[in-house]
């Protein structure tokens, strides 16, 4: 499988929202990207012989993006809470709107003051220079809700609402029209909703991204942050998926190229991966709603296990 590098715009361009939405606004749909033959497609659930997935879960689902067949499906396209997995989309909305060594001043909205001590945050502080390619780090690997912020504010020329609009019309784009957000980060709002399966459509663009893949792909990302005193500090961010820690042993066979986690109360405990079996063949899991995290990786485990010829 080729995964292809995109070629990124700065976000500092007049008006550069406006100038995305008129050059990039449905351009898959009317040239044609979108057809069926492209795509792993299922209307219905799909079952697997001798496996019970978990009915307890919001939505699950396997899809082999090599032959771009639905090996498994539960529920996916039922509506449901993202929570972090959002944050799939936040980076590519900004990947294809700026350079990654372009530098962003953090507002005082974006540090992690501004949020609930529950969030998680990467520790940004009002005033703090640093760069894109950190930031979409920071923003995967760690899941900085922060980090969200930042990026949003930045490549919406100010504004979150109006980068989240662009980030809603991607999804339109790549056909995940069943999906509508309203924050960056995915904390939860009702009105901040998608599918399984549009986030398997979004995911699996994702990846067509070499900056998206180098990313999800790393051990840990060190950042350098300079302060309004003009003192850099380093930080150092590592995955948060049990599988990247070595606390989820994956079947004989499987590999996990990387992925996305995400949690609320609303949305239970979530997990989006690219997947490789022996072969080099690739696949997307996904478990949306688990009811804990042992459970969100016994259920993915379960799920990677129906990858054929697994040895």
């Amino acid at each position: 499988m080729v995964f292809s590098c995109a070629l990124l715009t700065g976000c500092q361009s007049e008006n550069t929202v406006a100038k995305y939405e008129a050059e990039n606004y449905n351009n898959n749909l009317y040239e044609g990207h979108l057809y069926a033959e492209d795509l792993c497609v299922s209307k219905d659930d799909v079952e697997i012989e001798d496996f019970t997935g978990d009915s307890s879960l919001h939505a699950a689902g396997l899809f082999n993006i090599d032959d771009k067949t639905v090996d498994y499906a539960y529920n996916i396209h039922e509506k449901i809470y993202p929570a972090s997995t959002t944050k799939i989309l936040t980076a590519l909305t900004a990947m294809e709107l700026c350079d990654m060594d372009e530098t962003v001043t953090v507002s005082q909205d974006a540090a992690a003051s501004s949020f609930d001590i529950e969030a998680q945050v990467c520790g940004l502080q009002e005033g703090d220079q640093i760069s894109m390619e950190a930031l979409l780090n920071g923003l995967l690997l760690h899941s900085g809700n922060d980090n969200a912020v930042a990026i949003a504010e930045y490549a919406g020329d100010g504004s979150v609402e109006d980068f989240v609009n662009l980030m809603n019309k991607k999804a339109e784009e790549l056909g995940a029209t069943n999906t509508h957000f309203v924050t960056p980060n995915g904390l939860h709002d009702e009105n901040h909703y998608t599918t399984a399966y549009d986030m398997y459509l979004i995911f699996n663009e994702c990846i067509k991204h070499q900056e998206f893949m180098d990313i999800i792909s790393s051990d840990s990302y060190t950042a350098d942050i300079t302060g309004t005193d003009g003192t850099v500090r380093q930080v150092t961010w590592y995955p948060t998926s049990y599988y990247a820690k070595g606390e989820a042993a994956l079947p004989d066979g499987a590999e996990v190229i990387g992925g996305k986690t995400g949690y609320t109360g609303e949305a239970g405990n979530c997990l989006i991966l690219l997947d490789q079996d022996e072969s080099g063949k690739h696949y997307i899991s996904i478990v949306m709603g688990a009811d804990s995290k042992p459970l969100l990786y016994e259920d993915m485990t379960a799920i990677i296990n129906q990858i054929p010829n697994l040895s």
